[in-house]
C-alpha cells in the first residue's frame, strides 16, 4: 500500500465515523467543548446506553473523542481542537446549526464552589483557561489527564507563596485536568488545585459558605485575579 493508499483509507474510515447519525449527533453535541457521559449521548442520539458505547468505541478508535475517568464516571470530550474544525467546517458547508449546552446548576454553585478541596464552577474553568493560555500549564492530554507547571507557571505559582517541590512529594496526583460538572469543562485539580483554593481562602480572595460547597469572590478576589491572571471574575 503507498501513501495515497494509507491516506485514502484513513480519510474514508474518519468520514464513516462521522456520517453515521447517531455519531455526528454525539460529535456535535460536544463541539461547546464541555464534556458528556455516555449516557448523555446516548439521549442525544436517541440510541440505547449499550448502542452509544459501541458508537463511542468507534469514535474513540478513530481519535475523534477522548475519555475522562473520573471515579465511577467517564465523560467523552472532542480530541481536540483539530477535531471541532472539521465539524464546524462540516456544519457551514451544510449550513446548519447546533443547540449549546445549558446547564441547570443553581447559579451560586455554578459561579463558583469547591470540588473536594480545590476550586469550581466557572471561576475554575476560567482559571484553567487563563492558566493554559498563559502558558503556565504543560500536558493534560494523557489518558490520566495530568499536568505539570512550565517553567512560567512554577514561578507563578511560587510567587503566591505556593511551595511547588514540597507540593511535588505529597502522596496524590500533582495536578490534573477535572472535569466540572456544572460547566463540563475542565478545572485545575491535584494537589496544585489545593494549593490554590488554599491561598484564595488565606488571603481572603473568596470566602466558603457555612453550609454549601459556594464560593464568593470578594472585592479584593476580583482585583488580585485581575492583576495576577488577567481574569475578570
Amino acid at each position: 500500500m503507498n501513501v495515497e493508499d494509507h491516506a485514502d483509507g484513513s480519510v474514508s474510515r474518519i468520514a464513516a465515523a462521522i456520517g453515521q447519525p447517531a455519531r455526528a449527533r454525539m460529535l456535535y453535541c460536544l463541539v461547546d467543548g464541555r464534556a458528556r457521559t455516555s449516557t448523555e449521548l446516548a439521549m442525544v442520539a436517541d440510541v440505547t446506553p449499550s448502542t452509544a458505547s459501541v458508537h463511542l468505541h468507534r469514535l474513540k478508535a478513530q481519535r475523534l473523542v477522548r475519555v475522562f475517568a473520573q471515579g465511577k464516571h467517564r465523560y467523552y470530550a472532542l480530541e481536540g481542537a483539530n477535531v471541532a474544525a472539521v465539524l464546524e467546517a462540516l456544519s457551514v458547508l451544510a449550513g446548519g446549526s447546533r443547540d449549546v449546552f445549558v446547564p441547570n446548576t443553581p447559579n451560586r454553585l455554578r459561579a463558583a464552589r469547591t470540588c473536594y478541596d480545590h476550586i469550581a464552577g466557572a471561576l475554575g474553568v476560567s482559571l484553567h483557561d487563563r492558566f493554559k493560555a498563559l502558558g503556565w500549564l504543560s500536558g493534560g492530554l494523557g489518558a490520566d489527564n495530568a499536568y505539570d507547571l512550565t517553567p512560567d507557571g512554577a514561578k507563578a505559582f511560587e510567587a503566591l507563596g505556593i511551595d511547588i517541590e514540597a507540593t511535588r512529594t505529597l502522596r496524590r496526583r500533582f495536578a490534573y485536568a477535572c472535569v466540572d460538572w456544572s460547566e463540563r469543562r475542565p478545572h485545575v485539580g491535584g494537589a496544585v488545585g489545593a494549593a490554590l483554593l488554599n491561598v484564595a481562602l488565606k488571603r481572603k480572595w473568596v470566602t466558603q459558605d457555612l453550609d454549601s460547597r459556594a464560593l464568593t469572590v470578594t472585592r479584593v478576589g476580583r482585583r488580585e485575579m485581575l492583576i495576577r491572571f488577567g481574569l475578570h471574575s
